[in-house]
């Protein structure tokens, strides 16, 4: 007698005993069918799995009981439950609440249209993948998994978050932020080595006046703490043999991809735009940079971005188009179009021009100048990553110089007490100091 097919949808990142408590129950009523989510579904309402698609699809199929593996490539499992018209879904019952609910009644309806059945597993108290993946977390990760994980993002989400960090603790912020919005959390999903902020950092000009090595040991220090990717800021990247060094010390530190800009001699803040001098390469030269940071590459995940300065240095969209399509064609990874006006046309014109191209790679802005554009605009413009470039450092500077200007005031650290944090909240950011 043919069995009932089964239908249960996982993640199947971290297999718990949770999970078997479900298949069991599913193998009791009869042939299990996964609906495995993919990344993007994953993505979708939480973070981005350890394992891919490929690797989670690899245990699962093994599982006892299991006879089939389909995709589910959303969180609603409408599209699927319609397609194979299982008999029954199984579920553990803590979906009731919270950012799921609506899918559990979603679940509830379409099954009702051939007399399907939804049947809930108790919750197992004690383990959870959240927890699971925190824990994770504080073991750390691996450079080659760092490194890997900028393009899974990009392949995963419809825009990925970028937030400066310019030491250990900038990292951690970036690391542990989280929010609440409609019912799904919201963090930041990797880090943005600024050039411009390290200097900062360092009391020293914007001018690649810090080399690569020091820079490296600012990364170094807030990979020991983190586990999230990373993006270099490689202003121009020197002289073309130095790029490719560059490249391969990043790439074996763990970091993700290098932004190189299309400017060359003195290296000057792209905002100033015209007030200083600032020469952009000729598209010759910047595409044999692309190449030979191409060439210096081991991994095929790591990522060489293209910055675009012809709307900085106004010279205009079909300029800034031009170098797009050359760069692509030399390599590129990625575009980055960066414009120092406060309305973003410039910026959304270019985005229209290039998705008309016939090769695309994601898209990157830095919406420093117009920070009034929302991340959901950029999305419908076809933006893939956004950077917010210096925000901690620029949040900082004002704080620190307040405190010290309260005490040199009133003679004592009592009145700008209000503005710090408690020693023990202070403490608390590093677990170590609480364990």
């Amino acid at each position: 007698m043919k069995r009932p097919v089964v239908y249960v949808g996982m993640s199947a990142d971290l297999i718990h005993p949770g999970h078997i408590n479900i298949l069991r129950r599913a193998e009791e009523i009869g042939d299990i069918m996964i609906g495995l989510l993919t990344d993007t579904a994953i993505a979708s309402y939480k973070r981005l799995p350890h394992m891919t698609f490929e690797q989670r699809r690899a245990v699962v199929e093994n599982l006892k009981g299991v006879v089939a593996v389909v995709p589910q490539r959303t969180l609603d499992y409408t599209e699927n439950l319609r397609a194979i018209r299982p008999e029954f879904v199984v579920h553990g019952d803590d979906w009731c609440t919270g950012v799921q609910r609506q899918t559990r009644q979603r679940v509830i309806d379409v099954l009702a249209e051939w007399g399907g059945q939804l049947v809930e597993v108790e919750y197992t108290p004690g383990i959870s993948s959240t927890q699971l993946n925190r824990s994770l977390r504080e073991i750390g990760t691996t450079p080659s998994l760092r490194l890997s994980r900028l393009r899974r993002l990009l392949e995963s989400k419809d825009i990925v978050r970028i937030l400066e960090a310019h030491n250990g603790l900038a990292g951690l912020v970036i690391e542990n932020s989280t929010v609440e919005v409609g019912h799904r959390p919201r963090e930041f999903d990797g880090m943005w080595s600024s050039s411009l902020t390290d200097s900062i950092a360092r009391g020293k000009p914007d001018t690649e006046a810090v080399d690569v090595s020091s820079r490296l040991l600012t990364v170094n220090e807030i990979f020991e703490v983190t586990t999230k990717p990373l993006v270099f800021d490689a202003d121009t990247g020197g002289r073309p043999e130095h790029f490719g060094f560059t490249v391969r010390s990043l790439e074996r530190l763990g970091v993700s991809a290098v932004i190189v800009e299309d400017k060359e001699g003195l290296k000057r803040n792209s905002l100033l735009g015209t007030a200083v001098p600032q020469v952009q390469s000729s598209v010759e030269d910047f595409c044999e940079r692309i190449r030979t940071g191409k060439r210096a590459q081991i991994t095929d995940d790591f990522m060489v971005i293209a910055r675009i300065e012809s709307l900085i240095l106004d010279k205009g969209l079909d300029d800034a188009v031009r170098r797009a399509e050359a760069y692509m064609d030399a390599g590129a990874d990625g575009i980055m179009i960066h414009s120092r006006r406060s309305d973003p046309s410039d910026v959304f014109e270019f985005c229209k021009h290039f998705d008309k191209l016939a090769r695309r790679v994601p898209l990157v802005v830095v919406p420093t100048s117009y920070s009034s554009v929302r991340e959901a605009e950029l999305v419908d413009a076809g933006v893939n990553m956004v950077i917010y470039a210096n925000h901690l450092m620029r949040a900082v500077y004002p704080q620190m110089s307040r405190v010290a200007q309260s005490i040199l005031r009133h003679g004592r650290a009592h009145e700008a007490e209000p503005t710090l944090a408690s020693i023990g909240e202070i403490l608390s950011v590093i677990p170590e100091n609480v364990a």
